[in-house]
């Protein structure tokens, strides 16, 4: 029995070959449910159905841009629907705009 057995937890941007996916992955290992979310649908099913063959039970993958409120929202009714519960959000997601470090 892993540290997070019978804990929730979101990982946004988490479809990716980084830090999400890897945190998403450590979570699950640990014994968390997890809901895996991404706005790149293909890759996140892709990851979501790894992860199901690895861990078991317990992945949600949710298809959300967190740039909009509506979406964030439906990942949330549907982690709490699945599981009933949050104890973990991992706010990964981000964006890379290249431009001197001065201007960012």
């Amino acid at each position: 029995m892993g540290k997070l057995e019978h804990k929730v937890a979101i990982v946004t941007a988490a479809a990716g070959a980084g830090i999400g996916q890897a945190t998403a992955r450590a979570l699950a290992r640990e014994g968390a449910r997890v809901v895996v979310s991404d706005a790149h649908e293909g890759r996140l099913a892709r990851v979501a159905e790894e992860m199901k063959h690895e861990f078991g039970q317990g992945i949600l993958a949710v298809p959300c841009d967190v740039t909009s409120r509506e979406q964030v929202e439906h990942m949330v009714r549907q982690t709490l629907e699945e599981f009933g519960r949050i104890d973990i959000l991992v706010n990964n997601a981000g964006i890379d705009r290249p431009q001197p470090i001065w201007e960012m």
